[in-house]
């Protein structure tokens, strides 16, 4: 996999550009190129889909940042006079702890909607969103911008049933969503309280007792008068239960379809896609290579 070439689809580097290819000779001038801007001209954009910021994780990184400098350019606009991030939050917030006076930062003229986009792809794409911060930013592309499911999904190289799964998280009690957000519950969790007849109660039961996503799975379907599966070990017959909810979990983990057929001597596992983006986002995270 390592000899994988990279960019099979459109992914950021589309959308950023080619960042060595645009760089100025002057490295000042030309919208995509390269330059030292004052962290102080630079402020966040308040509708940046990430609200959560692990501080030890911001200690972390500005310490390396006093040791290296920042390595990898931000992306900003120009705004109000000065800049406004586009991608690149968390790393201009760490700069300002490693008292940096200047941050290399990539200029692009963006509008509200062409920012909003990028800044949700570069972040799902690293994964620094939570599940009900990638959902908001999902539904507020649909309600503003007028993008289907379908579109979505597209645009940040994800299934269609994934946004579609994600979005039924909003209609999680507020407490619940705060579970999921703040690492208390899982995508799983999520998923499975979401059938729940009373998805806050189950929810501080799960938390309480430290239950699984399959225990969890099982109590919805109780409270809704379903008979529960019976527990034992796995059975090698098709797709079971316990199979199930390992396709669920993979899937929520890529954003993609995962299947899984296994036999007492082996079995396959299936990651379907769509797109060539979604085919670069696969060879990426097998790899281990930047996304």
């Amino acid at each position: 996999m390592s000899e994988v070439k990279r960019g099979l689809g459109r992914g950021l580097s589309a959308l950023l550009g080619d960042v060595q290819r645009e760089e100025p000779a002057d490295n000042t001038s030309r919208d995509g190129g390269i330059r030292l801007i004052d962290v102080a001209a630079i402020h966040p954009n308040p509708d940046q889909p990430r609200r959560h910021f692990d501080e030890a994780a911001l200690d972390e990184l500005a310490a390396s940042l006093k040791a290296r400098g920042l390595l990898q350019p931000i992306i900003v606009r120009g705004h109000e006079g000065g800049y406004q991030i586009v991608a690149g939050e968390r790393r201009w917030r760490a700069a300002q702890r490693a008292h940096l006076h200047q941050v290399p930062a990539i200029v692009r003229t963006m509008n509200d909607a062409e920012t909003l986009e990028l800044a949700i792809i570069e972040n799902i794409q690293r994964q620094d969103l939570n599940a009900i911060e990638e959902a908001e930013a999902y539904q507020r592309l649909a309600a503003e911008y007028g993008h289907t499911q379908e579109v979505l999904g597209k645009l940040v190289g994800k299934s269609r049933s994934h946004i579609t799964n994600l979005l039924r998280l909003l209609d999680l009690p507020l407490s619940v969503r705060a579970a999921l957000a703040d690492g208390r519950l899982s995508m799983g969790h999520a998923r499975a309280l979401v059938t729940a007849t009373d998805p806050a109660e189950l929810a501080e039961q799960v938390i309480r007792d430290g239950l699984s996503v399959r225990d969890t799975e099982k109590l919805a379907k109780q409270a809704k008068g379903g008979k529960a599966p019976k527990a034992g070990p796995i059975e090698y017959k098709g797709s079971d239960s316990d199979t199930d909810a390992l396709e669920r979990q993979l899937g929520d983990l890529l954003g993609l379809k995962v299947s899984i057929a296994h036999s007492s001597k082996g079995g396959t596992v299936t990651v379907s896609y769509s797109t060539l983006d979604q085919l670069d986002l696969i060879c990426q995270r097998l790899s281990g290579g930047p996304i």
